[in-house]
Parts: C-alpha cells; structure tokens; sequence
C-alpha cells in the first residue's frame, strides 16, 4: 500500500514535469499606454509560432514599430525595434496575458500599457 508521502511526492512529480502552454496572443489588438502625461491609443499585431512572438506596435497599421517577445505560460515579454530615427513609448515591457487582454507596466516605471484583442 502506498503511504501519503509517496503518493504526494508522485503528484508533485508528475505536476512539475506537465508542459506549460504558452497563451495564445496571435492577432489584432487595440493598446493603451497610460503615463502622468496622459494616455497614448494604438493598434498592434502579433504572429506566433510556439512561445514565440513577433508583429507590431504603432499609432496605426500605417505607422508600425516592428515587436518581438517570449511567452513563458501567461507572460509575454516584448522589446520593440524602432527604426533609426525613430522613438516608441517604451523599449521593453512584461504583460501578463488573461484571455483577450494584457496588461503590464513599460520599462523604467514610465506607465502602464494595456492590450485588448479586437474582433476578427
């Protein structure tokens, strides 16, 4: 018979070794960065390939700053890549993705920044 320590131990195992989903973060998004200077709006795109992530951010689709990031389970960390010459709101940030939305704070502490993902 197996004591509750085994069986214990069995379950742990078992839990840490079961694979993480990455979340799924593929298609449009509307995004709103908050700062003390006000609200900045704008629109992003992702693709992604396992817990890979990459697209853009921008004012609009006409105006992107290309993005890349890693999914680890419910986190996405993205850097952008503005061209030279030009600036973006942040560099780098973590979001925390719950369904159609993610939210997180842009580096330095400059403000929050939310994704809301828009309809098809």
């Amino acid at each position: 018979m197996m004591g509750r320590a085994q069986l214990l131990s069995m379950l742990l195992f078992t839990l840490s070794v079961a694979p993480v989903t990455a979340a799924d973060v593929a298609g449009t998004w509307r995004v709103t960065i908050s700062t003390p200077h006000g609200a900045i709006t704008g629109k992003a795109s992702f693709k992604q390939t396992g817990d890979v992530a990459a697209g853009w951010v921008g004012p609009s689709e006409d105006d992107p700053i290309p993005i890349s990031g890693i999914l680890k389970g419910n986190k996405l960390t993205i850097k952008t890549s503005p061209q030279p010459g030009r600036t973006a709101a942040f560099e780098k940030c973590e979001l925390t993705v719950d369904g159609d939305k993610m939210a997180g704070a842009i580096d330095t502490d400059k403000g929050t920044i939310e994704f809301v993902k828009s309809a098809p």
